[in-house]
Formats: C-alpha cells, sequence, structure tokens
C-alpha cells in the first residue's frame, strides 16, 4: 500500500481470488473525503467506490470483489509489486462503508472472551488484554473503550438473570425489608472500588495494564485460592439476606484488589466474601449483582469521557462485541451456580496458575511478543 500526499490518493494492491494476478487499485479522495485514508487497529477502513488505475472511472468494489469475484477489467497489472493477503480484503458492507470481515471476527472473540470470564473468578479484563494483543485488536485507545464498553453487555446478562429479585428490591425500597437492605449493601460495597478506580485508575492502568503484570496476577490469584479453599471455613452469612452493610463494605474493600489486572473482580469478591464468613453460594450471588453498579458506572463513566474518540463506523464493531458478551455472560452465569452445587474454586485456581506460567513461557522463550 502506498501513500501519496501530493496527489491525495492511496495505491491498493490486490489479488482476488488468490492465485489471480496481483491488481492495482488507486483510491481517490473525492471519493470518500469523510473518512481518507482512514487506519483503523492495522485495518483499512474503504469507503463504497475506488477509482480504479486506468483514468479514475468509479467501481462497485462489493460487486466485483463479492458478486462477480473479479477485479476491475481496466485495473492495471502489478504483478511485480507485493501482494496483499485475501483476509485483508474481505469485506463487509455496512452504513455505506466497507468493514474488514477480519475486524468484526475480532469483535465477536473479544465479546465472547469477556462473557465467560467476567464473572468466573479468572478475571475478564486479564483476558482481554491478553486476547487483545494477539488479535493485535484496534488500536490501544479505542480498544480500551470497547472493553469497557462490552462490559455493560455482560453486567445486563446478571440483571436479566436477577431481574425478579432487582424487581422487588426496587419495588420495596422505599420500606424496611431485605429489599432496601439489598440496595444498601450494593451502594456500600460498590464505593470503595468506584472511588479507587476514580483517583488511581489512568495511574494503574499507565503502569499494570501489560500482559506480564497480568500472568504474574494470575499466578497469585491461583495460589490465593486454592489457600482459601483448603482453610477451614467458617460461615455467618448463609443468605444475602443474612449480610449487614459491614459485612458489603468488608467485601467491597476486597473488591479493590480487582483494580489489578489480572486479579479478577468476582475473585476477590467471592474469595474474599468467603473469607469474610459469607457462605460460597452467597457470596457468588453477591459478587454477580456486585458488578451491576460496579460495571455499569464504570463503563458510562468511560463511554462519556471517551465519546470524542468514537464515530458511526464503530456501532456494529462495538454491537457485535456487546451482544455475545451478553450471551456468554448469561450462560456463564447459570453454568456457575450449577458448578457450585457440587464443587470448589480449585479448578479455576490451577487454571489461573496455569495460563499464567503459560505467558510467562512464551515472554521468555519469545514464542510470543506481549508487548504493547
Amino acid at each position: 500500500m502506498e501513500f501519496d500526499g501530493e496527489n491525495d490518493h492511496v495505491h491498493l494492491l490486490v489479488n482476488f481470488p488468490p492465485k489471480a494476478p496481483v491488481y492495482s487499485l488507486v483510491i481517490r479522495k473525492q471519493n470518500y473525503p469523510s473518512i481518507h485514508s482512514k487506519l483503523w487497529g492495522g485495518t483499512l477502513w474503504s469507503p463504497s467506490y475506488f477509482a480504479g488505475s486506468c483514468g479514475g472511472a468509479p467501481i462497485e468494489v462489493i460487486r466485483q470483489y463479492i458478486g462477480q469475484q473479479q477485479v476491475p477489467h481496466c485495473a492495471a497489472k502489478a504483478t511485480d509489486q507485493p501482494r496483499l493477503k485475501l483476509a485483508h480484503i474481505i469485506v463487509f458492507f455496512f452504513n455505506g462503508h466497507f468493514m474488514d470481515f477480519l475486524l468484526l471476527f475480532k469483535s465477536l472473540v473479544m465479546g465472547v472472551v469477556e462473557g465467560i470470564t467476567e464473572f468466573l473468578p479468572i478475571s475478564s479484563t486479564g483476558h482481554l488484554i491478553l486476547t487483545g494483543h494477539l488479535l493485535g485488536f484496534l488500536d490501544k485507545e479505542k480498544r480500551d473503550v470497547f472493553e469497557i464498553f462490552i462490559q455493560l453487555g455482560a453486567m445486563l446478562a446478571v440483571v436479566w438473570e436477577y431481574r425478579a429479585r432487582l424487581i422487588g428490591a426496587v419495588s420495596q425500597a422505599g420500606q424496611p425489608g431485605p429489599g432496601r437492605q439489598l440496595l444498601i449493601n450494593l451502594m456500600v460495597a460498590a464505593i470503595p472500588a468506584l472511588l479507587l478506580g476514580k483517583l488511581m485508575g489512568e495511574q494503574i492502568k499507565a503502569a499494570l495494564f501489560n500482559p506480564l503484570t497480568v500472568a504474574i496476577s494470575f499466578i497469585v490469584g491461583g495460589v490465593i485460592i486454592l489457600w482459601a479453599e483448603k482453610r477451614q471455613h467458617t460461615v455467618s452469612v448463609a443468605t444475602l439476606e443474612d449480610l449487614s452493610p459491614r459485612d458489603a463494605l468488608k467485601v467491597g474493600l476486597a473488591q479493590c484488589l480487582a483494580l489489578i489486572p489480572g486479579t479478577s473482580r468476582s475473585g476477590a469478591t467471592i474469595i474474599g466474601g468467603m473469607f469474610f464468613g459469607l457462605s460460597r453460594q452467597a457470596a457468588t450471588e453477591f459478587s454477580f449483582l456486585l458488578g451491576i453498579p460496579v460495571l455499569g458506572s464504570a463503563s458510562l463513566y468511560s463511554l462519556f469521557k471517551h465519546w470524542h474518540s468514537l464515530d458511526q463506523n464503530d456501532l456494529l464493531v462495538f454491537g457485535i462485541g456487546f451482544v455475545a458478551s451478553f450471551i456468554f455472560a448469561l450462560i456463564a452465569v447459570r453454568a456457575l451456580l450449577r458448578f457450585l452445587v457440587s464443587h470448589t474454586f480449585v479448578a479455576f485456581a490451577w487454571y489461573r496458575i496455569g495460563f499464567g506460567l503459560l505467558v510467562l513461557l512464551t515472554a521468555y522463550t519469545g514464542w510470543v511478543q506481549w508487548t504493547d
């Protein structure tokens, strides 16, 4: 791909199908002034029309490449030029522009990862950081916004799963009882992490949001889970109705550890809750519900703060991740509740340790370049 600033065009070399000769297309500014030469996350967002190098006549690429599966006849051969891989020119039409299909697939993968890991004690943030690095997904600023946005999908899965209890709690908020107590406990538990995140969130991101920190946190968190499961567990809070604001505050303080990427918000609150006397079931359910104010507030704040960096072309990418996150979070929440009826968190601890060691091994051997 060549950029010509003087003549204001982009020279794109393509071959379709893979064994066909390489053809040369010139993308001119007048055909797409709104997003001329826009590169996003290493993939080209192309407009509705290109101009062929045989004189600049408009060519509808979606018809040529996807419909007839051939390049324009007027395009000049350029077999001596570098080839652009087929995966990078498979495009998807949306809102008058072409979108890289590979980018949509990456968005789907990120949404699935977020949904599965958000409410398991294995760290969704850690997995998203590692997955985003491996996929080369978006530029860092936009990827950060995307990751926080799709947390809303996971959060809404919990809202849907516990909709009856939440509706009951809100309807009873005006009178003393378990409904009002649940809402108070959630607010009390959410405050420490939200306050600390507001005061130190940017510094923590700058210093610790990298794959190696995540790997170490995976291992340390796994060891802590093993220790917590082996110690004698005395239950003083059997159900959510038995939870006091003081107990909720303790869980909220434990949640602050999740600001370290790889620690796991659900892991910190569930294991922390068990350490402070909550039953396994009560700690897990309170962790799920606590995600509503924490994830919801963090996501909405981040979207408001970074709204300027988004545009209409982001809608489909963000939407696919959001929907995937909702669906797989709902599946994960239900599966975990069934799993805990007869199991402990030991399996998750060994997974964390094994995965963390794998990341460190690949970094040490150079098999994967874990760098920003």
